[in-house]
């Protein structure tokens, strides 16, 4: 049973009984993924390049799914694939389960698909976090000029992430973001939570991630000075 998210509506496709049980056990884990409510709907950006938005995001807040109710260190990369594929982005989305650095690595890679008619330059999306589910993945908030910052929205506002292309972002950029969900997209924070980024040398390098996505000004010291904050 294949099911899309899309506004209020979703459509339904035949599959088998073990797709379906499988389909349903991870909805569970991921909780309320229905896009039912009476608030109106999610205002995107009138522009997103999309390739400009590709490489690495550093997820700073976040309204959680059941993966990401403890996540720190968490990190998305995106990846543009040729005209032609089955789908127009690959997600690689990377995150400890607790702690920074000490806890579980876990990863859920993800598929992306640019809706509307330029696929160049489009705020809305879908993602499929695991087959059979898309869900909608509107771009709501960005950094127009650099691409410095995202904040993607959900429908039913239970889900938001708020994503920085460095592990820190200043308290004055998430304070006009957090305002923005507020007074633009009528969300309600209650569940919104930091997510701890804590790099080591040693981890940057464990996860594959560079000098320039990560400078040595945003390393934390072993038994010294935590340098995260500087900008």
């Amino acid at each position: 049973l294949v099911h899309e998210l899309s506004g209020n509506s979703i459509l339904l496709f035949r599959s088998c009984p073990r797709q379906q049980k499988k389909k349903e056990e991870e909805e569970k884990k991921m909780g309320n993924l229905s896009t039912k409510t009476t608030l109106p709907p999610l205002q995107t950006v009138s522009s997103c390049k999309t390739s400009k938005f590709m490489g690495t995001w550093f997820v700073i807040g976040v309204k959680p799914t059941y993966f990401e109710n403890t996540c720190s260190n968490a990190v998305e990369k995106y990846s543009l694939l040729p005209d032609g594929s089955d789908h127009d982005v690959d997600i690689d989305f990377q995150y400890n389960s607790a702690e920074a650095i000490t806890s579980p690595l876990k990863s859920l890679p993800q598929k992306g698909w640019i809706e509307g008619p330029d696929k160049a330059d489009s705020g809305e999306w879908k993602v499929s976090p695991f087959w059979p589910v898309k869900m909608p993945y509107p771009i709501i908030e960005l950094d127009e000029q650099s691409y410095d910052y995202v904040v993607i929205g959900f429908p039913s506002r239970q889900y938001c992430w708020i994503m920085s292309r460095t592990p820190t972002m200043k308290e004055e950029t998430y304070t006009m973001l957090t305002e923005r969900l507020k007074t633009r997209h009528q969300y309600d924070l209650d569940g919104l939570r930091k997510v701890p980024q804590v790099w080591t040398r040693e981890e940057r390098e464990k996860r594959g991630l560079t000098e320039e996505e990560i400078p040595d000004k945003y390393l934390t010291v072993k038994g010294g000075t935590c340098f995260l904050g500087r900008n």
